[in-house]
């Protein structure tokens, strides 16, 4: 069980800054880190696998970049002997992709699909088999109770192939987010709270359960931010000591973001999607959700992410080891 998991969804107190009651749940849930042993030794870690970790660990140990990400990326695509076999709108959004950090799926999911799962969402909602987590706007792991979002979406075979082949190795489905309203969450990159070593081996998959419009919070994003420097906590002053972890670490990021766009003068992009529609973007794409301007609309949407098999997978933020159910089909 991911006790301590479940019991911090709702909790928004100080022990949220402890490392030490993450080391105790690490332990807890020991069968969900074990596949690190093999991996620390690879990469050199000499640490326990309950411990915290961050990028700060990996200074000396470097990794390939996923193919996409490397210099000779085009090329090594359109040689690529799958790339013929897909519709030339989805090839042309993998070539997209290479240079902007994300690409569109239009209509990839039924209406008839989206209305079973919002369905069934309300119907979890109701029987408080979900909940929202403390930020009041995310609905966490969805996969785990709803059948519709874990065999539909979540683990969509179509999807999962495809986010095998842009990144290069089997994906492992990690985590999924429901949102009823917009998030309103500043701009940030999906890399500084789910984190591989080698870096850029985590992908997104936004779905639009509803029509999305200017005026429910539309997802924005950044075209292009994904080849910018990966920010880690050693980029801001994150407040981390060896046994806590920064107060208003989250919110300094945030603002490290902010600079980060000014300085390279990133143009903003809306995600006006159509009901069915799905936006993957790269793990180190800057990204958010705009204010909602109509009060009271919502912005239903599912947010999925994918790590990939034999990297390293933690939480720089939080500064400890990601726990995957690799076997949990």
């Amino acid at each position: 069980m991911l006790s301590l998991q479940k019991t911090f969804a709702k909790y928004s107190g100080w022990l949220r800054g402890l490392k030490a009651v993450y080391v105790i749940n690490n332990w807890l849930n020991s069968q969900h880190l074990q596949h690190n042993r093999s991996l620390y030794k690879k990469f050199g870690i000499k640490k326990s696998i309950y411990a915290p970790i961050g990028s700060q660990d990996f200074k000396s140990t470097g990794g390939e970049l996923p193919w996409l990400d490397q210099p000779d990326a085009q090329a090594a695509l359109k040689a690529h002997p799958a790339f013929a076999t897909f519709p030339a709108e989805i090839q042309q959004q993998l070539l997209h992709f290479i240079d902007e950090g994300y690409l569109i799926l239009k209509r990839f999911f039924s209406e008839e699909a989206i209305d079973r799962l919002n369905t069934d969402m309300e119907r979890l909602l109701q029987q408080r088999k979900v909940d929202f987590n403390y930020t009041g706007k995310k609905i966490m792991e969805s996969f785990r109770v709803s059948e519709i979002a874990n065999r539909e979406f979540f683990r969509n075979p179509q999807l999962l192939d495809l986010l095998n082949f842009i990144l290069g190795k089997n994906v492992i489905p990690f985590q999924s987010i429901n949102f009823i309203a917009g998030s309103e969450q500043r701009a940030h990159s999906d890399s500084i709270h789910m984190t591989t070593e080698p870096k850029g081996y985590l992908i997104a998959a936004w779905i639009a359960l509803e029509d999305i419009h200017e005026g429910n919070g539309p997802l924005f994003f950044y075209p292009g931010s994904h080849r910018l420097p990966y920010v880690t906590t050693a980029d801001y002053p994150s407040g981390n000591t060896r046994f806590m972890i920064g107060k208003d670490s989250n919110r300094r990021y945030e603002d490290k973001i902010a600079q980060v766009i000014q300085e390279n003068h990133l143009q903003k992009k809306h995600f006006l999607a159509r009901k069915g529609d799905v936006l993957l973007w790269h793990a180190n794409l800057l990204h958010g959700g705009e204010p909602i301007r109509q009060p009271g609309s919502t912005r239903k949407s599912m947010v999925a992410h994918y790590f990939t098999e034999g990297v390293i997978c933690y939480h720089e933020m939080s500064q400890r080891p990601a726990l995957l159910e690799i076997n949990n089909g």
